[in-house]
């Protein structure tokens, strides 16, 4: 039976409020552990690896699985982290990469590399759809996809509407392309975006056109990936809403809206929509995954 896997990402439970301590990092592996939240995503460059160590133990001890975004802005930076998220036993690493080249053609060997090296580690590795990234942009990401047929992604499709500025109601073509990025994905992220802000507070009600919007998109990736994937197969779902300047403040450096909370709403909503699609697998069941997908 397939299963959904809703984590939390450690970032964003940073507080970032003027003149407040941060909590411990067990703080945070406790509240994550009693919110019922299944993994932490843990972001991380070369450079932080010793940094993070600590982190290791406290997995095992609150029982929650790990993921690893992986930030390398050289191409050998991220053979050191996949070696960490090995130690940690990750479920994969996801890559918001430095390195940028202007033609494809020129970022394929590049992906190649990397995939070569997670490959090598045992490790699943997708790449993240994010701004100033090797996935900076919608077109671009849709030429490097057709380019290597094996690359999988993880879909945080706020980057895309705010980098495209994409409008209400969503113009067929950009929904095709959606939908093209959604049906590579085997990962999802939950925030919500809109054309002018990269992060919006989902209960405010100039907001739910956009949340609509998300919630469709997020429905439709995890139906796609239901479809193509084997009885047994987990799909991890990432809740990261970020701490300022990625959440909005006002004039006093505080937030408008609970992140906390908010992630709590994103991770009800995503394990009702999961419920919702268990009819409709079950009327048509999963296919045999294609080859070139990873079992996560």
């Amino acid at each position: 039976m397939q299963a959904l896997r809703v984590f939390q990402s450690l970032w964003a439970m940073e507080l970032r409020i003027p003149g407040e301590p941060e909590p411990s990092m067990r703080a945070n592996f406790e509240k994550a552990a009693a919110a019922g939240f299944a993994g932490l995503c843990i972001d991380l460059g070369a450079h932080e690896i010793e940094q993070f160590r600590e982190a290791g133990p406290l997995y095992k001890e609150f029982g929650l699985d790990c993921m690893v975004n992986a930030f390398p802005e050289e191409t050998g930076d991220l053979l050191p982290v996949i070696e960490l998220a090995c130690e940690f036993d990750a479920r994969m690493v996801n890559v918001i990469g430095g390195v940028m080249p202007f033609e494809v053609s020129a970022a394929v060997p590049v992906v190649k590399q990397w995939m070569e090296e997670a490959a090598n580690a045992g490790m699943p590795l997708l790449f993240e759809t994010h701004r100033d990234s090797l996935l900076n942009d919608l077109y671009f990401t849709l030429q490097l996809m057709e380019a290597i047929p094996e690359m999988r992604l993880c879909a945080d499709l706020s980057h895309f509407v705010i980098d495209r500025e994409l409008r209400l109601p969503v113009p067929a073509r950009d929904q095709d392309h959606m939908h093209r990025v959604l049906e590579r994905s085997d990962c999802f992220q939950g925030r919500v975006a809109s054309r002018e802000q990269i992060q919006v507070q989902i209960d405010f009600p100039q907001h739910q056109d956009w949340v609509d919007q998300f919630k469709t998109w997020w429905k439709e990736g995890m139906r796609l990936w239901r479809q193509r994937n084997v009885a047994g197969a987990e799909l991890v779902f990432l809740c990261e809403l970020g701490p300022r300047p990625y959440a909005m403040t006002d004039g006093g450096q505080r937030e408008l809206s609970d992140r906390w909370e908010e992630a709590l709403t994103i991770k009800s909503w995503v394990e009702q929509m999961w419920d919702d699609l268990g009819d409709v697998i079950d009327r048509h069941p999963a296919q045999k995954s294609p080859d070139n997908a990873q079992q996560i």
